[in-house]
């Protein structure tokens, strides 16, 4: 209670010093200028309680009352996934209407008319639609709303799509909740459908079907209006819905959440359709990553993929106030950027500016523009603020973080930040200077007379609040013609230049060519004063606290966004090279943004890896990479589902290129399945494996990559489940990878098989991806281990008669078998074709396996398989399936045709015992 009334106190103290003075200036006339309409909408509509709702009618549609029911999402059973558990309890008090049935094929092309998408995709008119991202679901959605004269439920500012004509991604995405217009439902929505009485239609969990929610982890909690998790997790999962039944047909399975792939905004398969909801969310409550519930909480706009053009490294960290809760917040891009963090504790923050090693943050409990007492503080940017440390001295406020010219790490400060406009009450106050190493204020130094809380950078000093003094060689100036000024910030490189805000003055206006309001522009001046820059703010908004970045993006601002009632609704980063800006949060109150991008830096695996440590950029490799293509193996643009994690198995090759001499290659049964730690030494494995990987995948890499790079390679263990070779022909090195720079910058110098550049590695490393992908593969050499304890029940995806109208797709793979065999053979490597075992209760199916093959037909084609021994004896057939006889039980296994963590280590001390017994020469 104290630090909120210490809040509001402040908060008027600050408006009355940074404003105008007059209301003479433009803002207050008929001249203002009106400016460029901007793509996002500013403000939600109000909220409506849904209380007409029984007047309403919209076709194809159900009302779904408001009421006390109690849906549950989530379950307490046993075996279920981490993000199935525990059981949330929610109450929908809100009407809303859902579509009774999917949208079908024909509705979607008819609404979506004109679109390269509409135009296509093959479907059947009165089939439900789909193949189809989340995000072509929202532009759906959005375009019936438009149709029909609502508002659209979603903002966004920039759509990208792949060469199909699918969404792929959303730019500055938002789920508007307090509109009336056309939505996915939410997951709570979704299940209240399903278990009532109304004549919903479900399709037994044939198609699966969008929700509109992140997949965030639960709590044993009741929540009214849950609408979901605010923000996405690290993979930027999305929540699919499906109407599971069991064989026999006496338990519905509501609590499921998504597929045994990784499902994102951008994925589409031909077993995931959607249909729509409408109906405002009033009082909508949500959960953040932590599971903290919150009416209001922080949104995030952009992750350290969108940011990568701008900074050209993943190693970001922003840090600000969020000024509703009065708590330091964060958000560390590095680790995904998809989480914010608050330290929570009672001291007031304004003002944190980040060190230069992106570690920690310094703050003051004053704010500028406003003469008080005030504290400096400096702590660890972790999650409880660890380590704080207070500047013993009577006053000191807006830290500025500073590496003088020996190399030490300093501070500086000024004794008061209050309004410089009276010169004789400037000059009383003073700039300081103070060492902080090893976790500790060394001792105050006095460098000037004069709040100089702007900056000081080689002879250059600036301030401002109200005023735009500067102190040019030891010398005091104002500039910009004595007309107010205010939020100036020095830059963080040797440029000089000084970005501030001002309140319409005309020394401003002459500059820009036109009259503006307060806070309009960023106005930047050169280390003389003169004008030089500027940059506009969006339609509805003014720019508040501006600052330069640290670190590698110097070149680029970050600020708040106030609306036209003076709330700070936004932080943007705005590029000036490009004269663009990149949204980063939303929420109520967001204030002074401190942004910190890390130059990129040479890093090794690991001590047993004989990785490069070169240099980037390094001349004595003989060769420079352009950093704008060399590694960037990924970008958001969803072309392919999987393309993070092949971005990492490239990241694994480059690692360990000299060290690896087995390979795991496959799908997800692999990636999941096979431990490389496991192996005994000599042995050193790496697993290649990835989700929705083919055999063509797996051919392609080795053929391009693999055979070329593992130097030492002896052994290749090599994925041969037959289920997979007619369904599932995924690979992104046949097509997809022209859609990745890194791919084809490496095909332009013929995949380095004449010459492999040593900071290429490191290239990769620094390179966009998702860091949870990151953390599992380098810690487990590419094994993405799972838990989990049950088989669950036999699903079949596919047709199983697929050999019998079309044996050459079996053929096709096999000859892709044979080839490798043959060129590991010329190599002296073996190859170990396993077949993963799964469900045994497809025993009881006429399917072989998950996707398909008659049973019957299978044994015949397992021994063509163990046939080519005969010919090739470096081929070893591993059967662990064993046609269902296998001894992997529930506890080992995690849905029906993936092995558990504990299920790898099995299946790997068996081929780890095999590979025991053949004659390599490891040297």
């Amino acid at each position: 209670m104290v630090k909120s009334f210490f809040f509001l106190a402040v908060i008027v103290c600050f408006l009355e010093a940074c404003s105008n003075s007059s209301n003479t200036e433009c803002g207050a006339t008929e001249d203002c200028l009106i400016l460029e309409e901007d793509k996002l909408s500013s403000e939600p509509d109000s909220i409506s309680n849904g209380s007409d709702s029984i007047n309403e009618f919209h076709e194809g549609m159900i009302l779904v009352k408001g009421s006390e029911k109690v849906v549950i999402i989530g379950t307490n059973k046993k075996g279920a996934r981490e993000s199935e558990t525990p059981e949330l309890r929610t109450v929908l008090e809100y009407d809303y209407f859902m579509d009774s049935a999917l949208v079908k094929c024909k509705d979607f092309k008819s609404i979506m008319a004109g679109t390269k998408l509409a135009q296509t995709l093959k479907c059947n008119d009165n089939e439900p639609i789909t193949d189809i991202t989340f995000f072509d679901a929202v532009l759906f959605a959005n375009k019936r709303s438009s149709k029909e004269k609502l508002d659209s439920a979603y903002d966004y500012s920039k759509a990208v799509y792949d060469n199909e004509g699918h969404c792929t991604n959303l730019s500055s995405f938002l789920f508007r909740e307090s509109r009336k217009g056309y939505r996915i439902p939410t997951e709570a929505e979704w299940i209240k459908a399903a278990t009532s009485s109304y004549k919903f239609q479900f399709f037994s969990g044939k198609p699966m079907e969008w929700s509109n929610d992140f997949l965030g982890q639960l709590k044993d909690t009741t929540i009214v209006n849950f609408t979901g998790a605010k923000n996405a997790n690290d993979l930027g999962e999305r929540i699919v819905k499906r109407y599971n039944r069991s064989p026999d047909s006496t338990n519905v399975d509501l609590y499921s959440r998504g597929d045994v792939y990784t499902v994102t905004s951008a994925s589409h398969a031909d077993y995931i359709g959607f249909r729509l909801a409408i109906g405002a969310i009033p009082n909508a409550i949500w959960l953040d990553n932590k599971g903290y519930a919150s009416s209001a909480p922080i949104t995030i706009l952009a992750n350290s993929t969108d940011l990568w053009d701008v900074s050209k490294t993943t190693d970001m960290k922003m840090a600000f106030l969020n000024y509703q809760s009065g708590n330091l917040a964060y958000i560390d891009y590095a680790i995904g950027g998809n989480t914010i963090t608050e330290i929570n504790d009672t001291v007031h923050v304004f003002h944190p500016d980040i060190s230069p090693d992106g570690k920690k943050v310094a703050f003051c409990t004053g704010i500028e523009g406003v003469s008080s007492l005030s504290n400096v503080y400096v702590r660890n940017l972790d999650s409880i603020g660890s380590n704080l440390v207070k500047l013993n001295v009577e006053s000191a406020a807006i830290p500025r973080w500073k590496v003088l010219e020996n190399g030490d790490t300093a501070i500086t400060y000024v004794s008061n930040p209050g309004n410089n406009k009276d010169n004789a009450t400037f000059k009383n106050y003073s700039t300081w200077q103070v060492i902080f190493a090893n976790g500790k204020f060394g001792k105050p130094q006095k460098l000037f007379d004069g709040a100089y809380h702007g900056g000081i950078s080689n002879g250059l000093a600036v301030s401002g609040a109200r005023l735009l003094r500067a102190r040019v060689h030891n010398k005091d100036t104002i500039w910009y013609n004595n007309e107010q000024a205010c939020n100036v910030s020095l830059s963080k490189d040797n440029s000089k230049r000084t970005a501030f805000l001002d309140f319409g003055g005309k020394t401003g206006q002459t500059f820009v060519g036109k009259k503006y309001s307060t806070h309009q522009y960023i106005l930047i001046a050169d280390s003389t004063g003169n004008l030089t820059h500027y940059v506009q703010a969006p339609t509805g908004y003014t720019f508040d606290h501006s600052e330069w970045t640290v670190g590698n993006a110097n070149d680029n601002i970050v600020a708040t966004l106030a609306n036209t009632d003076g709330a700070h609704k936004r932080i943007t980063l705005i590029d000036l090279a490009s004269n663009t800006s990149i949204d980063l949060v939303e929420g109520d109150e967001l204030w002074h943004p401190c942004f910190w991008a890390k130059p990129q830096m040479k890093v090794s695996l690991s001590s047993s890896s004989n990785a490069s440590e070169d240099t980037i950029h390094s001349s004595s490799s003989g060769f420079i990479l352009d950093p704008d293509s060399a590694g960037l193996y990924y970008n958001a643009s969803g072309i392919y589902p999987t393309a993070d994690r092949w971005r990492y198995k490239m990241e694994l090759l480059w690692g360990y290129k000299d060290s690896a001499n087995i390979i795991a290659l496959g799908s997800s049964r692999t990636e999941n399945g096979i431990k490389p730690l496991a192996f005994t030494s000599p042995a050193f494995a790496v697993n290649f494996g990835s989700s929705g990987n083919s055999i063509q995948g797996s051919y392609l890499f080795l053929e391009k990559y693999l055979f070329h790079h593992i130097q030492n390679l002896k052994v290749i263990i090599f994925e041969l489940d037959i289920d997979r070779w007619s369904c599932c022909n995924n690979s992104l090195l046949n097509n997809p990878y022209k859609h990745y720079s890194g791919y084809v910058y490496d095909e332009n110098h013929n995949f380095w098989k004449d010459y492999y550049p040593p900071n290429l590695y490191n290239l990769t490393y620094d390179s966009p991806g998702t860091p949870s992908i990151a953390a599992k593969y380098r810690k487990n050499r590419g094994q993405d281990p799972i838990s989990g304890s049950s088989w669950n029940y036999p699903e079949v995806s596919n047709d199983s008669t697929w050999l019998s109208s079309n044996k050459s797709l079996f053929y096709k793979k096999i000859d892709m078998l044979k080839e490798i065999i043959q060129i590991s053979k010329e190599k002296n490597i073996f190859v170990i074709g396993v077949i993963f075992p799964q469900n045994p209760q497809y025993k009881e199916t006429g399917s072989f396996g998950r996707y398909g093959l008659l049973r019957s037909e299978a044994p015949s084609l397992i021994e063509e398989i163990q046939a080519i021994n005969k010919i090739y004896p470096n081929f070893i057939l591993f059967d662990e399936n064993k046609m269902g006889d296998h001894d992997y039980p529930n506890e080992l296994a995690q849905g029906t045709d993936h092995l558990n963590a504990n299920g790898a280590d099995k299946i790997t001390h068996r081929l780890d015992s095999l590979i025991q017994t053949l004659d390599i020469d490891w040297n």
